[in-house]
């Protein structure tokens, strides 16, 4: 399809006509996918199916007002889409269906989402950016309902960054800002409070945005009365409507089988973002969905006949239909015709992706047959090893899964035996396990050279007159030095532009670099994720500044569903590599000194987690990530920012390392592992413990997701035989996690001589106040108390009992 389509009144005729009929041949074919794979579903070929049919004319429109460097952030009804911007075929269509792995058949995410779940490659094979200028653009989608907005806000903000912020190298991302992010959603999500933020943020910001608004009355089985007050979601919006010295929105509607004003309200919606960088919501309305909401039911079951009467009538495919033959742009004929070949050019579609897909498995099929042949002729159980082999025969159509299920069950009846069979079989499994798993559980994390783990790390240096300094300024430093050296870099959150944020980290940084470059924003965080990670996704440096961690919490969703599974859902093909800024742990009070660390380390696998003791090692851990391609979420301390550190003479240069531990304390009797604000409580309770000839050993975990690559905690309890791990979370929470790496991962257990034991917090919040916070949190009596005790049970005679 061509960048630029030639408007109505440049064409001839024929032109025009060409053009339409094109337009209806999508249309045709989106839907006959639809059908089809439906019926794929039901048949069992496929698990699960969700399409867009009915949506299909109002995306034909859309595609044509869509740029090179245009960005969709959508939802699964857009295959329509996909399909007019040329980056969806037929073949693609069923290999997403039916999860097959390879990245060349189902370019979507390599089997990893269930279909209707669309991206575009933005980066090379070596994690290199492509010229994103000279594609048209799909962030990879996710599922939750409405968590698709926040990303779309930063995905327009960057727009307004590469068009407004000077010296940043723009070339492969921007044509001085003039790309448009387009979103869609469904009319039932619009009730989510994700939209209401998304919203609400980009008539603030004024960012070249525009949402699509699929209106079919219906959330599943739930009609639109009991989503959205008066039933109608650009009715209630009128307030946000741009007046001529106001921001906001320019609210357009549009009927979804209108096929011409289709065309015009899009156009027009797009000089307006492009242009002038004001958002724009299309109302698209009487929509309908022929298949109801998905294949998991029937949508016969909640509509009355009238209403499917209705559908059957504004079906937009219909209305075009009937709109083509009534402007002669075709006859009924030539329509019967043209549809019949587009069956059957999806039906062989459908057969190629179909045999595509189980190639590699019908190939192992047979040589696990062979395998299992040969293993029953030399084993003494071979009627039971010859029912598995007549099960994988008789399968036409075998699954990966099935095969190794099977091939592994065989060495059940062959455990006491040795032979060459045996021996081929095992390796058969090692390697095709070796082959298969990749497909599956790769690019959690990077696999290029911007992998955060590669960075190497480099020592902070020191004037020898260095002064003792607010360990806060270390960090407003540091940051200067980021944003001076690095202009693609930008920092936002609630307090963190004009009063430089609530520690004063940023301290007169706006004034220097900008409000865009150091920004307020409101009190969002789920869009303050959202925007880090559109701005990210298009080759910004952000840095998203949550104010406390557990704050968090409401962007959690966000960071988990999107941020921490970029990488994953896009089989290594587009990157996020988002700093989340945040400060925690020990202050004062139930919402400010939460420490739900647990939670966290399991929700967001994919982000690195890095929990630094002071401001020197947190600005070490910045300008590490900053050279990192991965997403990160560093945890300053709270209660740190006004003790004295000394000032380097690197700043912006010194690295923390990423997955390592460091030893602040070396000792022989107990290893004590912890991060963050409590290791000062631990280091004052080995003073304590010093008195009582117990010699403990102190280890930093520094970061926590990756934990430990070395294995040095292993090499201290190798030495001291003990372990204490002291955590501010609750019980079970990140000490868990942590004993789980310690013991499992690196075999830890063989070098203990005393159970392996933890100190958290307890299972409550903080409660308000000093004494809350001792009656609350570990303590240095309670550090002395609880490792005094372990080492009185190995030498109950040295260590008398203390009450």
């Amino acid at each position: 399809m061509q960048d630029k389509l030639q408007k109505k009144e440049d064409l001839s005729f024929d032109e025009f006509k060409k053009q339409v009929l094109e337009d209806y041949k999508i249309a045709v074919t989106s839907r006959e996918c639809s059908l089809l794979g439906r019926r794929e579903v039901l048949t069992g070929k496929a698990k699960f199916g969700i399409f867009g049919d009915g949506k299909e004319v109002p995306q034909l429109a859309w595609a044509k007002s869509f740029r090179n460097g245009d960005f969709r952030s959508g939802y699964y009804r857009d295959q329509t889409f996909m399909m007019a911007i040329g980056e969806l075929t037929i073949e693609q269509f069923f290999a997403g269906l039916y999860a097959n792995t390879n990245l060349e058949d189902e370019p979507m995410s390599g089997g990893r989402q269930m279909g209707g779940h669309f991206m575009t490659h933005s980066l090379n094979e070596d994690g290199s950016w492509k010229n994103l200028t000279e594609q048209k653009n799909s962030s990879a989608d996710i599922s939750p309902t409405a968590g698709q907005m926040p990303r779309l806000l930063g995905l327009a903000q960057a727009s307004k960054i590469y068009r407004n912020v000077d010296g940043i190298d723009s070339e492969k991302f921007s044509n001085n800002g003039n790309e448009i992010a387009w979103g869609t959603i469904g009319n039932a999500s619009t009730s989510e409070g994700h939209f209401w933020e998304t919203f609400n943020a980009a008539g603030v910001l004024q960012v070249p945005m525009v949402i699509n608004v699929w209106d079919d009355d219906y959330g599943i089985s739930v009609h639109a009365r009991h989503q959205t007050t008066k039933e109608n979601i650009s009715e209630i919006l009128k307030g946000f409507q741009k007046e001529n010295d106001t921001n906001g929105y320019k609210i357009l509607v549009v009927k979804g089988w209108d096929y011409p004003a289709l065309i015009e309200t899009y156009e027009k919606a797009e000089k307006i973002a492009r242009e002038q960088h004001v958002p724009v919501l299309i109302h698209v309305v009487e929509v309908t969905q022929p298949q109801g909401h998905s294949t998991s039911g029937s949508h016969e079951r909640y509509k009355t006949d009238e209403r499917l009467q209705w559908e059957r009538e504004h079906d937009c495919n219909t209305k075009m239909r009937e709109w083509m033959i009534s402007n002669g742009f075709c006859t009924e004929e030539e329509l019967v015709e043209l549809e019949k070949s587009i069956k059957k050019e999806v039906r062989d579609g459908k057969k190629a992706a179909w045999t595509a897909f189980g190639k590699t498995a019908k190939s192992e099929n047979r040589t696990v047959v062979k395998l299992l042949t040969d293993l029953a002729n030399s084993s003494e159980n071979k009627n039971f090893i010859a029912s598995l082999v007549k099960e994988l025969k008789e399968n036409d159509e075998p699954i990966k899964s099935v095969i190794l299920s099977t091939a592994r069950k065989a060495l059940r009846y062959v455990r006491g035996e040795e032979s060459d069979a045996k021996k081929k079989l095992i390796q058969w499994i090692k390697e095709f396990r070796a082959r298969t798993q990749p497909d599956y559980s790769s690019h959690l994390w990077s696999e290029y050279d911007g992998k955060a783990t590669n960075i190497e790390a480099l020592e902070p240096t020191y004037d020898e007159d260095a002064e003792d300094v607010d360990a806060r300024v270390i960090l407003r430093d540091n940051f200067d030095k980021i944003f001076e050296t690095r202009p693609e870099t930008l920092i936002f959150g609630e307090d963190a532009g004009e009063i430089g944020d609530v520690n004063q980290g940023l301290e007169g940084l706006q004034e220097k670099y900008g409000k865009l470059r150091v920004a307020d924003t409101g009190i969002r965080e789920a869009t303050i994720l959202g925007q880090g990670i559109g701005m990210s996704l298009r080759g910004l440096r952000p840095i998203a500044e949550i104010q406390y961690l557990d704050y968090l919490l409401y962007a959690l969703q966000i960071m988990s569903d999107d941020l921490a599974t970029t990488a994953y859902r896009s089989k290594g093909k587009q990157k996020s590599p988002l700093i989340v800024r945040t400060r925690g742990h020990r202050l004062e009070g139930i919402w400010h000194s939460g420490s739900p660390m647990g939670g966290i380390l399991n929700l967001i696998r994919g982000v690195n987690v890095l929990v630094p003791r002071n401001m020197t090692k947190a600005a070490g851990f910045y300008n590490t990530m900053l050279e990192s391609d991965e997403p990160a979420l560093i945890i300053e301390c709270l209660n740190g920012y006004r003790l004295k550190e000394k000032k380097p003479n690197n700043l912006g240069e010194f690295k923390t390392p990423v997955g390592k531990v460091e030893t602040i304390r070396e000792g022989s009797d107990l290893t004590i592992v912890s991060y963050g604000s409590t290791l000062r409580i631990i280091e004052q309770a080995a003073k304590d413990l010093q008195e009582v000839d117990i010699d403990v050993e102190i280890i930093d975990c520094q970061s926590l997701v990756p934990f430990d690559l070395n294995h040095d905690i292993v090499k201290s309890l190798e030495k001291t035989n003990r372990l204490l791990v002291v955590d501010e979370d609750v019980p079970g929470g990140a000490s868990a996690y942590i004993l789980q790496q310690i013991l499992e991962e690196q075999n830890g257990y063989k070098s203990l001589d005393s159970q392996p034991q933890t100190l958290t917090a307890k299972a409550h919040r903080p409660a308000y106040g000093t004494d809350g916070d001792y009656f609350s949190k570990p303590s240095a009596e309670d550090v002395f108390e609880k490792v005094y005790a372990i080492l009185r049970e190995f030498k109950p005679e040295d260590y008398p009992k203390l009450m």
